[in-house]
């Protein structure tokens, strides 16, 4: 299981001159919980940073600092977290537990982003998987329950 085969593919990028307001305005638009910024290098669109509904909750307004007043790029998450497409799912579980992280963004080998994986929609996966797992256990148990005397 890839990171690249799960990934979200649809992520929504912003430029690190929007302010936290219009961010903010842009999740409430798409229904996420992030934006992710980037910057174009070789024609490809490379994230540098995050900006999470937490960052605008715990860094801004409880800090009581005016969403207008400063730039996404200002706010956003400088040392940002990446895997690569080909990364196994696990590896990525173990990133986002190691870093204390709840969303990373997913590149190619050229570093361009490609989609985000979030604990969420790992956890949709695994659950889905365990459900699969628990109807194997349920039919071999009828099976053999019809095999009986």
């Amino acid at each position: 299981m890839r990171a690249g085969e799960y990934c979200n593919r649809e992520v929504v990028v912003v430029d690190e001159e929007r302010s936290i307001t219009q961010a903010a305005e842009i999740m409430r638009e798409y229904h996420v919980g992030d934006v992710v910024i980037c910057k174009v290098k070789y024609g490809k669109q490379v994230p540098v940073g995050i900006f999470t509904d937490r960052d605008i909750a715990l860094e801004i307004v409880a800090k009581g600092t005016d969403p207008e007043s400063i730039s996404v790029g200002d706010a956003m998450s400088f040392d940002l977290t990446t895997v690569t497409e080909d990364d196994d799912l696990m590896h990525v579980i173990e990133v986002m537990r190691d870093k204390g992280i709840r969303r990373v963004p997913v590149v190619d080998a050229d570093e361009a982003l490609v989609g985000i994986l979030t604990v969420d929609d790992i956890v949709d996966l695994l659950s889905e998987v365990l459900i699969d797992l628990a109807h194997l256990v349920d039919r071999q148990k009828r099976r053999e329950a019809r095999r009986r005397p």
